[in-house]
């Protein structure tokens, strides 16, 4: 599949050093300024940098180089970006842009509405690479109506398309220079040229990669000269470097363990900072695959875990319980949904109720001679989900379970997502702006966890029908009762355990200041940062 959640995933498979001819390099005086320069650190390569494509890319890299017609802010306010304007027609079907004057892309190319149709243009040629973001099926067509305005034409109304055109992507926007010769970005790119505030200067695969200021940005500039990301994979090194003064910031999501977080921020030498929470960490499990196929042992898996506990142990409470799969701060999502609450005794007996007899003597249940064994998938990358899947384990030990870990390589783990081969795989909801709308209507695409983990419910059908139809609605009423019931049927169902709602941590030496954190995940606010 085409998404991240929230991780990163593989970095391309050559090596080599890739210096950018239509970049700026960066000069002596910037790299010897210890006032304009930062380095940060990611666990993996930026990859190519494509806007119109996914892994390996990192979103926040991407998001550095290219920006949306529209941006998203705290609470889901839709501001303005590359274009300054825009009006939705009465039915729904037509969004007029008007575009931002004056913006050009960092290789000298205005940004205007013909750049910005060959955009739309590359991204409608590749639809089904993007088919799980209902929007871009929802687009008929885009025009130019002069220089500053384009017309974006829906086959049905969309109620989330400005929402979904803030996502860092793949509606974003590369130079047409930098289109290749084939003409498909979906085949690849000559370099990444963007409208942002930061271009690519230089590249060194698996080594690091050199963001200098965009000298000509529209907007505000940043106050750092220089951004160089070092590629360090094991986040006990990347402590390590901090300490040693070696980074300047580490920020994200398992880009740091919390016991290194806890006791850099303990330590007082530092600035350490925990964002609100952003997305659920949820495991999904298959309800179209051996023991789970059964409803019983879905319930009594979601009776079995102790949250608190993961919380406490693991994240010493710097993130809170989730007892839904969306928080009830995602927008209709605050339906009422009753927890499943940590009760020992309720999960043996759905077991018991399901068949699955514990012999005298024995730790795992049997049924027909077979015992009651569950495989759990998840990253041998992420230690944040070794951890979790441990305690997981633990804990369904308990009741009778068997759990097998499958710590694997990434794309391992992606390909059972796709595929359905497991019980249990970790599943992280994606945040803002995606939930909830992006998240659901992804449900309905055979290469997600989501869709494998409720293939096999009598309803999934419905379930389908509903999630197409809410997205269409023009009406706010029927549009809260069909995610009303798409959220109760998929909580009733268990097919998706949620263990925490995550946050992103930031810790950064002190003369670093303008810290904020941003409101998607995969935002790092390396253009708000000054250094003293």
């Amino acid at each position: 599949m085409r998404k991240i959640f929230f991780r990163a995933l593989l970095a391309i498979a050559v090596a080599a050093v890739i210096i950018l001819p239509s970049c700026a390099q960066p000069d002596s005086q910037s790299q010897n300024s210890t006032d304009s320069t930062l380095t940060f650190s990611w666990s993996q390569d930026v990859g190519p940098l494509n806007p119109h494509m996914y892994n390996p890319s990192q979103m926040f890299a991407q998001d550095l180089i290219y920006e949306p017609l529209v941006s998203y802010d705290r609470g889901g306010e839709i501001q303005p970006a590359l274009a300054e304007s825009w009006e939705v027609s009465p039915d729904g079907k037509l969004i007029t842009f008007q575009l931002r004057e004056g913006v050009q892309f960092s290789d000298g190319t205005p940004f205007d509405a013909t750049a910005a149709k060959a955009n739309f243009d590359q991204i409608l040629q590749n639809r089904a690479e993007h088919d799980w973001l209902g929007l871009i099926e929802a687009i008929d067509r885009v025009e130019v109506q002069g220089d500053r305005t384009l017309q974006m034409y829906l086959k049905t109304p969309y109620y989330p398309a400005l929402q979904e055109l803030t996502l860092i992507r793949p509606v974003r926007f590369l130079s047409p220079k930098a289109f290749p010769d084939s003409g498909t970005t979906a085949e690849g790119i000559k370099a990444p040229i963007g409208t942002g505030p930061w271009v690519l200067a230089d590249y060194q695969k698996d080594t690091q990669a050199v963001f200098t200021r965009n000298e000509n940005y529209w907007g505000n500039k940043p106050a750092i000269e220089q951004v160089t990301v070092k590629i360090i994979p094991d986040a006990e090194t990347r402590a390590l470097a901090f300490e040693n003064n070696e980074i300047d910031l580490i920020y994200g999501n398992g880009e740091i363990s919390l016991d290194s977080f806890q006791q850099l921020r303990d330590s007082g030498n530092y600035t350490a900072e925990v964002s609100p929470p952003l997305n659920t960490r949820a495991i999904a499990i298959n309800s179209n695959r051996g023991a789970t196929a059964d409803l019983n042992v879905r319930q009594a898996i979601q009776h079995s875990v102790n949250k608190d506990a993961i919380v406490s142990a693991i994240f010493y409470d710097t993130e809170q319980r989730a007892d839904t799969y969306f928080s009830t701060e995602v927008p209709y999502a605050d339906i009422g949904l009753q927890p499943y609450a940590y009760n020992l005794d309720q999960a043996k007996a759905l077991l018991d109720e399901a068949g699955w007899q514990q012999p005298a003597g024995q730790d795992i249940r049997q049924k027909d001679g077979q015992p009651l064994t569950l495989d759990l998938s998840f990253s041998g990358e992420n230690n944040v989900d070794k951890a979790i899947a441990e305690a997981v384990q633990a804990d369904l030990r308990a009741v009778g379970i068997d759990v097998r870990l499958l710590g694997e390589e990434e794309q391992s783990w992606l390909d059972r997502q796709a595929n359905g081969e497991f019980n249990l795989i970790f599943n992280d909801t994606w945040g803002p702006p995606y939930e909830p709308q992006a998240m659901v209507s992804s449900m309905r695409v055979p290469s997600h966890a989501d869709y494998a983990a409720q293939q096999g419910l009598p309803m999934k059908a419905e379930i389908d029908r509903k999630i197409g139809e809410v997205l269409l609605t023009t009406e706010e009423a029927p549009r809260q009762q069909l995610y009303r019931d798409i959220l109760t049927t998929l909580h009733e169902q268990a097919v998706y355990l949620p263990i925490s709602y995550s946050t992103n941590v930031a810790v950064m030496h002190k003369e670093l200041s303008g810290f904020e954190f941003m409101p998607q995940a995969n935002q790092v606010p390396l253009s708000k940062l000054s250094k003293s």
